[in-house]
Parts: structure tokens; sequence; C-alpha cells
């Protein structure tokens, strides 16, 4: 497995290792109205009284989909584990953004200071991948927004990785996602053993 700082051009893909029972759709308009169809057909498989949720969950999705495809959205995972009837909701959208449209922060250093405040009360920091080399690591709690949550009223919390693509300008953004909110420690140490699992190929 190459690191990082093997490469003397850019990498050609990047490989990740995810969770069992995490769905992937990709974003790309040709690919992901099928994958929202399965997914949801797999969500409310034996729940046939309640179809207006079922078209409500795919609505919510394909907005989802759209607006991530946008700002350079490739794939999204979503979970489908459960402990007992209790859902461990969660995501991870993978997306390179436009070169043109990122800040000109050419090293992990560089872009935690640019995206440093006083709000990130030290949830902000240059992390080490093992394969993929160093990444801005940074943690956000957000406000509940249910209208376009489905019905959520927990925060929810984020952890996002930029991660520079080796010979490159682009960036690689890791953003996942729970609105979990009494497990959010949990699932934050389950993000990051996703994220060190992040290698060039």
């Amino acid at each position: 497995m190459l690191s990082a700082s093997d490469f003397t051009a850019p990498p050609r893909d990047y490989q990740l290792i995810v969770p069992e029972g995490w769905f992937q759709l990709l974003l790309d308009p040709d690919a992901r109205d099928r994958g929202i169809v399965a997914l949801a057909e797999l969500q409310f498989r034996g729940v046939d009284n309640t179809p207006h949720l079922k078209e409500q969950f795919m609505r919510e999705l394909q907005r989802k989909a759209k607006d991530a495809y946008k700002v350079g959205g490739t794939e999204l995972y979503l979970s489908t584990l459960t402990i007992g009837p209790v859902p461990l909701a969660s995501s991870l959208l993978i997306s390179v953004p436009p070169a043109d449209e990122w800040p000109r922060c050419f090293n992990a250093e560089e872009l935690s200071e640019h995206l440093a405040s006083p709000a990130d009360d030290g949830q902000l920091d240059v992390v080490e991948l093992s394969a993929a080399g160093k990444a801005v690591r940074q943690r956000r709690k957000e406000a509940p927004d249910p209208a376009t949550q489905l019905g959520n009223t927990l925060p929810t919390t984020t952890l996002t990785y930029y991660v520079p693509i080796p010979v490159t300008k682009n960036w690689l953004m890791l953003t996942f996602s729970t609105p979990v909110d009494p497990l959010a420690d949990q699932m934050v140490e389950l993000f990051d053993v996703v994220a060190g699992t992040l290698h060039w190929a």
C-alpha cells in the first residue's frame, strides 16, 4: 500500500473500508435514482401501511443527493444498522470540491489555520492518517432541523476530515454525521476508524 508521500503523479482513486450495513449511494445523476429506490425498498421492507413516509424519505434523500452532487459529492453512505429497535442513524458524504472554490491552502497545517475559529473549542486539529497522510479533523455539533431531517429534534454531530490529494491542488472531504446525540462520542470513534482506512490507489 502506497503512502501519500510515495506519489509522483495524482492517484487514480481512493479506497475506504466502511462497516457492513452502510448503504452506498452513488451521486452521479445517472445512478442515484436507482440507489434511492433500492435503499427505500430496503428501509421499508415489510412495512406496507406507510407509503407517505416512504415517499417523504425518497424525496428528502433525492434533495440531499442533488445538493451534495452540486458541491463535488461523489458518493454517500447511509447506515442501516440498528441496536434492537433503535436505528444507528449516520452518514458519510465523500466529496472533492472544485479547486477554484477552495481556499489556497497547500497542506493540512495551512488549512487548519484557515478554518480555525474560537467556536471550535479544541475540536479542530491536524492528524496523521496512516496511509493517506496528514489531514485536518474537525468536529462540530449543529442544532436540529426537523423540517429537513424527517422530524429529528436532536443535535447533529458532524465529523469532517479534509485530506489533500497527492500531487494535486484538490482535497478529499469525508463528512460523517449522526443525529444520535446520546451515542455521539461512540459514533465519532467509529467514524475515526473508518477515516483511518483511507488510502490512495
